[in-house]
């Protein structure tokens, strides 16, 4: 074994040689900024050797790094085998920072009705005169005190164990927790004197990258607290190809733990800082990708990322907390929204639900994007989806100066047509450190407006500016100089990230064009544009068009929504009756696999360009590109 120490945290860990330090510092409990799942790509997992033996093929993956910094020591944790012991130097921005997580959703209306209640009741003890059993003497008192039939409700046996030691301890004034659950009435919880108004539940966006918690009460319909956090399961991988893997390497459990736990950290913090017992926590609702709700119920997910991309369950299932290890009330129930296929899983029937596009006869197109995008269109007679891999160069990967959507990132940016000078804004305000996937956004549709750059996405050299240059195999523009970054580097955008891109974007505008022409739809019929997720919430409409990311509409039936999966679990949490729907949408929705469609791979072709080879379907943009003709004659 060899023992390798982490600076400057001084953590240490005993590991096999052989061992990749990342393996090492994530058995350190260090978790690190791993966005191409530890394959040696994107080049985030900076560490120094600052003495000790290691293997690392420099020659290979010395294009992340200057001579200076190799002198340091410099190298990649993924790609760096552990050979003696170790002193290791990790840099604040290689771990995984404070990231912007999206919390917010659509505002609206829901009707309030709630599926868990809590009834007070006094009871009259048991005499030989009236010798009905303990169980029947407090269903009907619930009966009595408003709430369903006796015959209707059933009691577990672990609440069967607890209800005559309870009820004569109390003196026969007791609080029963009541909960709709397929097949009836369940009491959930009992509970000595009257606790009828502590009931409260949970609705959850597990997502890959963040969790997302919303608290509500369930007596007065209102929101008591909102917490995030990141999901854990980073660790074992960035992205969810890499944690299915993992998964097959016998890591399903921990993974299971990993989802359970995170959950759990944004339960506490938001019950904590409300005041709140958890055990009056009653419900938790969860939308989520399907691989993540597999992951969560510890449910193989294998067979999904392998042909024919079957998972083992499509349909909404509820379960007790206690079996997943959701720290609420043991007996409380975990709802998980339903899937339609291996990609488009119960955080897309969220935002469906969320948007109401299911309800509308209006066609609408709602268009999810993190490493991953899905796409649906329809209204509510039909529905198309599809999904696919946008690639990691729109959250941060495979841009040289890309980044998660972390402090200092560059969020929002122009640029001056004359001087082409940029002008930006940073999260949290602070010096940058690099450009997440909005301001990425942003810098295309100004390169490309300002002539910085042609349709192909090649950078005009020819132009005088210091900002325009060559360096080492591509041309590049310098977003912001060393001396204003918080990394004293400049922080530039090449050619080839350029390319990247665009690769992305052409796989979503594909995608789009894939199922209009497949429901015989055009852009003129589509009436509202909904962006979902925290990506999507931050992008610009117009830059979004003018790079043909999406189908140029008028830019007021372009929606940011929010996050929608939030917004959807919010709405099934305290509506019941919407949950009946959610199966119905679902095994409504038809699914085209992208890989079989001939079409595709033409419309995609035909994307590559900025913002597309047929400039007729882009009017807006058309003006733009002629204006810039123009300025160049």
């Amino acid at each position: 074994m060899r023992t390798v120490t982490f600076l400057p945290s001084y953590r240490k860990i005993e590991v096999p040689r052989g061992t990749t330090v990342l393996d090492a510092a994530q058995k350190a409990g260090l978790n690190m900024n791993v966005v191409c799942g530890g394959q040696g790509k994107c080049g985030k997992c900076v560490v120094y050797i600052q003495s000790g033996k290691t293997e690392f093929d420099r020659q290979k993956y010395g294009r992340f790094f200057t001579e200076a910094e190799l002198a340091k020591g410099a190298c990649l944790a993924c790609e760096t085998l552990v050979q003696g012991d170790l002193h290791v130097v990790v840099p604040e921005h290689t771990l995984i920072q404070e990231q912007k997580i999206l919390v917010e959703g659509l505002e609206q209306a829901i009707d309030f009705k709630p599926s868990v209640k809590k009834y007070y009741v006094e009871l009259q003890p048991p005499t030989l005169s009236d010798p009905s059993p303990d169980l029947s003497r407090l269903l009907w008192g619930i009966q009595k005190s408003g709430g369903p039939v006796a015959e209707q409700m059933y009691a577990p046996l672990e609440m069967l164990r607890v209800i005559p030691g309870l009820l004569r301890h109390s003196d026969w004034k007791v609080t029963g927790t009541i909960g709709l659950v397929p097949g009836g009435y369940r009491l959930i919880d009992l509970q000595e004197n009257d606790t009828s108004k502590r009931v409260f539940g949970a609705a959850v966006d597990l997502g890959s990258t963040t969790v997302v918690v919303y608290l509500w009460d369930l007596v007065t319909g209102k929101v008591v607290n909102v917490a995030s956090n990141y999901n854990k399961q980073i660790s074992c991988g960035e992205d969810i190809l890499a944690r299915v893997n993992f998964a097959r390497k016998n890591g399903l459990v921990r993974l299971q733990a990993l989802a359970a736990e995170s959950i759990n950290q944004a339960l506490t913090a938001a019950a904590n800082s409300a005041g709140i017992d958890r055990e009056d926590i009653y419900e938790v609702i969860v939308a989520g990708n399907t691989v993540m709700t597999h992951m969560l119920l510890g449910i193989d997910p294998a067979y999904m990322i392998a042909e024919p991309y079957v998972p083992v369950v499509r349909r909404a299932l509820s379960i007790t907390a206690s079996r997943i290890g959701i720290t609420v009330n043991p007996n409380g129930g975990v709802f998980v929204f339903p899937a339609v296929s291996d990609f488009i899983g119960g955080d897309i029937i969220a935002d469906i639900l969320a948007c109401g596009m299911s309800e509308r006869e209006e066609i609408s197109l709602l268009i999810d994007i993190g490493t991953n995008f899905e796409v649906v269109l329809g209204n509510n007679e039909w529905m198309f989806s599809c999904a696919g891999a946008a690639g990691p160069a729109l959250e941060g990967g495979e841009v040289l100066f890309g980044m998660r959507a972390n402090p200092g990132a560059i969020e929002k940016l122009s640029i001056d047509p004359v001087t082409l000078n940029p002008k930006f804004s940073t999260i949290n305000g602070i010096r940058p450190r690099g450009i997440c996937g909005s301001g990425l956004i942003d810098l295309l549709a100004e390169l490309l407006c300002t002539c910085v750059i042609d349709r192909t996405g090649r950078i005009n050299t020819s132009i005088a500016n210091p900002r325009i240059r060559t360096n080492g195999h591509f041309p590049e523009y310098v977003i912001a100089w060393a001396k204003e970054t918080e990394i004293d580097k400049d922080i530039v955008i090449t050619e080839n990230d350029i390319k990247n891109l665009i690769m992305s974007k052409a796989s979503i505008h594909a995608a789009c064009i894939t199922l209009m022409k497949e429901a015989g739809v055009t852009r003129h019929e589509i009436t509202t544009i909904y962006f979902a997720g925290a990506f999507g919430n931050y992008i610009d409409k117009k830059n979004a068009t003018i790079i043909g990311l999406i189908p140029e509409i008028p830019f007021d039936q372009i929606k940011n929504m929010g996050n929608g999966a939030v917004s959807g679990a919010n709405i099934a949490l305290i509506n019941r009756r919407t949950r009946k729907t959610l199966d119905e949408i679902a095994f409504k929705i038809a699914y085209i696999e992208l890989n079989a469609e001939n079409s595709f791979m033409d419309e995609y072709t035909s994307s590559t360009f900025l913002p597309h080879t047929d400039l007729s379907l882009f009017p807006m943009v058309e003006k733009l590109v002629d204006s810039c003709r123009l300025r160049k004659e």
